[in-house]
């Protein structure tokens, strides 16, 4: 593998200019934050950590306010940063971050829920799960209640999940689908069985990574609530290892339809990171073999290496991510069709994308630690 190419793409993306929104709260720049964070307990490096901390910085003022979050509108999607508050925490110590968690904590506490007992994934979207909403919101939740709880919500952690399992996996392929509609009034959700029609790579790549990152926060003791995660990891993986395509390792946007790779279907470069983060997590956490499982990873972070990234006006850019792909939540192109998730943009330099290419090469390096003798958590 190319490492010195990659090191250099994570650089010019982290530091060469600020790459973050700035604008909102957003899960989209958690990504990129989540990517500094392990690659400062790769490598040691200040700059990553100082980068997290500019950021948490700006965003939490001293009562532990949070710019621009708004805790009414029940979005999984602004739990993510919540990870990067705690790395604050941790650096700090300053209370706001503390009174910061728990305005975050409070939401998960009070947010709506399914019928069956899943989080709503957001206001707008009522009885609604999608696999976006896994790793949200559960690894903080696991994070958190480690830290300052009494790891009560471990079980109810695993419940989800393991709703998730019973309701949004294909039993024919094992892959999941993006997602329910618990009360199947969604335009998009089938009337039947409240599934969106198709599998997207990069919720499975969140699904993957969900379940690895909540297994690493609970507390090793608790075995009995991982090994229900490992398991469903274990399954979840082998099932998209079996889509992987021969020659990249990559997999597909739509995973299971390379039959349509000439009417707009493509490998795409943000899932695909996210399964190798997963994989390589994996294999140091001993949730799987690591001489099965490694050389896939390997062979995704060589593609992304050689092929996705490119030099653009004198610059290298993270090319071949998804943009963005959701569903509703009004009748309209959101409809979970594949002619709807090959009609979204593909970017370069995508934050989720670029975020998780650094998670990748940052937990490449743990494990390579891991093998030396060192047993570090990330």
């Amino acid at each position: 593998m190319e490492l010195e190419k990659l090191e250099q793409y994570i650089d010019g993306f982290y530091f060469d200019e600020y790459r973050l929104k700035q604008d909102k709260w957003s899960y989209d720049d958690a990504c990129v934050l989540l990517g500094a964070i392990q690659m400062y307990r790769a490598t040691q490096r200040e700059e990553f950590r100082d980068y997290v901390l500019r950021y948490t910085d700006r965003y939490v003022s001293a009562a532990g306010e949070i710019y621009t979050y708004r805790p009414e509108d029940r979005k999984l999607d602004d739990i993510l940063g919540g990870r990067a508050l705690l790395f604050a925490l941790e650096q700090t110590r300053e209370p706001r971050y503390r009174k910061a968690l728990s305005r975050l904590w409070e939401q998960l506490e009070s947010q709506p829920r399914t019928a069956s007992g899943n989080y709503w994934h957001k206001n707008i979207y009522p009885d609604q799960v999608w696999l976006d909403g896994l790793y949200m919101a559960q690894p903080f939740r696991a994070a958190f209640d480690t830290k300052f709880g009494k790891k009560n919500s471990y079980i109810d952690i695993v419940t989800q999940f393991y709703n998730v399992r019973k309701a949004m996996r294909d039993p024919k392929t094992g892959l999941y689908y993006h997602g329910y509609d618990e009360s199947r009034r969604a335009f998009w959700a089938d009337k039947k069985t409240g599934l969106s029609k198709n599998v997207w790579l990069r919720a499975m790549g969140w699904l993957l990574m969900a379940l690895v990152d909540t297994a690493e926060e609970m507390d090793s003791k608790v075995y009995d609530c991982i090994r229900p995660l490992q398991d469903f990891y274990r399954e979840a993986v082998k099932a998209l290892l079996a889509y992987e395509d021969p020659e990249t390792g990559l997999w597909y946007q739509v995973v299971d339809r390379a039959d349509l790779r000439d009417s707009g279907n493509y490998l795409e470069t943000s899932g695909s990171a996210m399964a190798a983060a997963s994989i390589f997590k994996a294999c140091r956490l001993r949730l799987i073999l690591m001489e099965k499982y490694r050389p896939s990873a390997e062979k995704v972070m060589d593609t992304l290496i050689s092929r996705r990234i490119v030099s653009r006006d004198g610059r290298l850019a993270l090319t071949g991510n998804c943009a963005v792909a959701g569903l509703g939540p009004k009748p309209g192109p959101r409809d979970g069709s594949v002619e709807y998730y090959f009609s979204e943009p593909v970017v370069d330099d995508d934050n989720k994308g670029a975020g998780a290419l650094t998670m990748a090469y940052a937990q490449y390096l743990l494990l390579k630690k891991w093998e030396d003798g060192a047993r570090w958590r990330a």
